[in-house]
Formats: C-alpha cells, sequence, structure tokens
C-alpha cells in the first residue's frame, strides 16, 4: 500500500523583462491523485523541494534508496538536475531533495510515473512520514536560503522590491563593462549576450547575496 502524499505546491506570477540594450550613452532575464499545483507558465523551470525524515537507523538504506531513484529520474525528458541536503541534527534526520526540470509538464511527468510510484514503495520502510513536496517556479527560486529551503516564499512585495534593488544596482554596471567590448557587435546579438549575462549575475550572484542580507526582512520571525 502506497502511503499518502502530500504536496505544497506555491504558485507566484511574477515576470521581470530585461527589456534594455546596452550602446553606448544609454542604459539599455505522486501519486494516487492529480498533483493540485497551478502554474499558468507551463514552459518555465520548475524546482520541486522534496522532504524525506528517514527512520534512525536507516539512513544508510535511504543513501541507496537516494541514488537508485535519482537515476531513474535523470532518464526522463527535461530533467535538469537532482542534488539533496544532508541532516546536520541526526536526532532529526531530514533529508531534503532539490529536484528540477524544464517545466512543470515533465516534472509532473515523473512525480507521477509508474516508476517514482515503485520507488516511493520501497522509500516507505526507511521514512517516519509521508514525504513534502513544495514546488517554486519563477522568482521564487530567488529567495531560497541554503539552510532553510523548505522555507515558504516572502510576500510579493519584497521580492518584487529586493528584485528591482538588484536590477537597479546590475543593470549599469553591467552596462558600464559591457559597452566597450559590445558596440560593434548586431543589436540583437548585444541584447543576447547583455540579457544572458544579466540573468546570470542576479541568479547566482547578486539575488543569493541580497536574500541573505535581507533575509530578517523576508523571513521574519514568527511572533510568540
Amino acid at each position: 500500500m502506497t502511503a499518502g502524499i502530500k504536496v505544497k505546491a506555491v504558485s507566484l506570477r511574477a515576470v521581470f523583462f530585461f527589456n534594455y540594450q546596452i550602446l553606448p550613452g544609454t542604459l539599455n532575464s505522486m501519486f494516487d491523485e492529480p498533483l493540485a499545483i497551478n502554474i499558468s507558465e507551463e514552459s518555465c523551470p520548475v524546482t520541486a523541494v522534496i522532504s524525506h525524515v528517514v527512520r534512525a537507523g536507516r539512513e544508510q538504506g535511504y543513501e541507496a534508496w537516494f541514488h537508485g531513484i535519482a537515476a531513474d529520474a535523470r532518464k526522463f525528458k527535461g530533467h535538469l538536475g537532482v542534488s539533496t541536503i544532508r541532516p546536520q541534527d541526526h536526532a532529526h534526520p531530514e533529508y531534503v531533495v532539490i529536484l528540477k526540470f524544464d517545466c512543470y509538464n515533465n516534472l509532473k511527468t515523473w512525480l507521477e510515473s509508474d516508476i517514482r510510484r515503485e520507488w516511493i514503495e520501497r522509500l516507505q520502510p526507511l521514512i517516519e512520514k509521508p514525504e513534502d513536496i513544495q514546488t517554486l517556479t519563477g522568482l521564487e527560486t530567488w529567495f531560497t536560503l541554503s539552510n532553510k529551503p523548505m522555507m515558504s516564499p516572502p510576500p510579493r512585495y519584497k521580492m518584487a522590491l529586493v528584485s528591482w534593488l538588484g536590477v537597479f544596482f546590475t543593470l549599469p554596471q553591467l552596462n558600464r563593462l559591457l559597452v566597450p567590448l559590445l558596440s560593434g557587435l548586431p543589436v540583437l546579438l548585444n541584447q543576447l549576450i547583455s540579457t544572458g549575462l544579466g540573468v546570470a549575475l542576479l541568479t547566482y550572484v547578486i539575488m543569493p547575496r541580497l536574500t541573505q542580507l535581507f533575509r530578517k526582512w523576508l523571513y521574519p520571525s514568527p511572533k510568540k
């Protein structure tokens, strides 16, 4: 018998458009029931954050299980990567699996597949309670703390303000750096390179640091 599965879905319809051009003198990116996830942008990359609380003494078995299911997940269309965060507190061994797909439909195909269903059945003797799944798409993935991956995203206005701050400080500096390098390129290629670098900087450098800097405001401690 397959244990029930809790699915916590978070949908954010926030889209950031980098519509600028770098030119001199101007400022120019599962299983028994259908998953109830409301994602209008089905072509957007999506991340599933899955929590497993492992029974004491079954950690080695869980590690072997994870490597097996990860190998099968990589065979599915749209798979972009999978990793796990191992518990630091062995008295409460909670493993967090971070699974990425290129779009929601491909993620859903994997989550509802017979192959994964079989793996989840094998998992039941190893865990204390049903797995918890949270899906992230869009700007939410900019606002995750590495040591607290299961937290719900901040309010939209806070994400918008911090995103604006990141763009405000990133684009002018990027403009100054790239103008002498890209001024001789066609406009379309210029935009392709500059927006790509802008999105990469924001995703991997700027936003993680801003999230840490404003973490107390983004994730205030609950009032007692």
